[in-house]
């Protein structure tokens, strides 16, 4: 790297921080009650610490869907202990799980798209609906960079699912943006990122990439592309399932 893009960078990672913390601020003066839905990957951490450090009106929450890895669970005690606060925790409906395992079996998620979607709708889309109950804006960390579905993101946008704003302050953050911020505030993030994992969700749908691999390959990598969303977010095509 030369020398101009090393004086640079500094200024650039400075003005994306501006810039999430105005987007941040602005949400709540505009929209009232804020909350971030936390998925605890690397910009979980990011964000995380912006929200506890400038914007603490800003509620967090996150969902343990019951097949996370140890590792992110293991983040979330880490997280609480440096900020000194609670994460709000969210989990599936004990009976709801029971009844799809049943019909599907313990992995049935691997048998199609629909099963997928339904295991996903029980275990992260019915808690996090119960978790922003009653807000009038949600914050996510979907950057632009990620993939083709989330290219077409907007800052501020009204998210018809769930009735409210939707909120994405890292847009237009790099990865390599995202990890500065990390390193030089010293965050803790999930041990995974460091074996190849730049995307983490359940265990049994998440697995490392190889390098130039799109961000998200590492989720639900045996169906399509076009597919690889829990559902929280807006896939492209969209699916004919409509209540997720």
């Amino acid at each position: 790297m030369n020398q101009v893009l090393l004086e640079e960078a500094p200024t650039e990672l400075a003005e994306r921080v501006a810039g999430s913390l105005a987007l941040l601020r602005s949400a709540v003066q505009q929209f009232g009650r804020v909350v971030y839905s936390s998925s605890l990957g690397a910009e979980s951490a990011v964000l995380t610490d912006l929200i506890f450090t400038a914007v603490p009106q800003i509620d967090i929450f996150t969902v343990d869907t019951g097949r996370l890895p140890e590792s992110t669970l293991d983040l979330l005690a880490r997280v609480e202990r440096r900020y000194q606060r609670r994460i709000r925790v969210y989990y599936p409906d004990a009976r709801a799980v029971q009844r799809w395992v049943g019909e599907h079996g313990i992995n049935g998620f691997y048998n199609g798209l629909e099963q997928r979607l339904g295991c996903c709708g029980i275990r992260k889309l019915e808690p996090f609906k119960r978790a922003v109950a009653g807000y009038d804006a949600w914050v996510t960390g979907v950057r632009t960079e990620q993939s083709e579905a989330r290219a077409g993101v907007q800052p501020i946008e009204w998210d018809e699912r769930y009735r409210m704003q939707k909120v994405s302050p890292l847009l237009s953050w790099t990865e390599a943006q995202i990890w500065a911020y990390i390193r030089e505030h010293k965050l803790p993030y999930n041990p995974l990122h460091d074996a190849g994992y730049p995307s983490i969700g359940c265990a049994p749908c998440t697995r490392a990439i190889e390098p130039g691999q799109d961000h998200r390959a590492g989720r639900w990598w045996w169906e399509d592309a076009a597919t690889r969303e829990c559902g929280l977010q807006p896939r492209r095509p969209p699916t004919t399932l409509s209540d997720l």
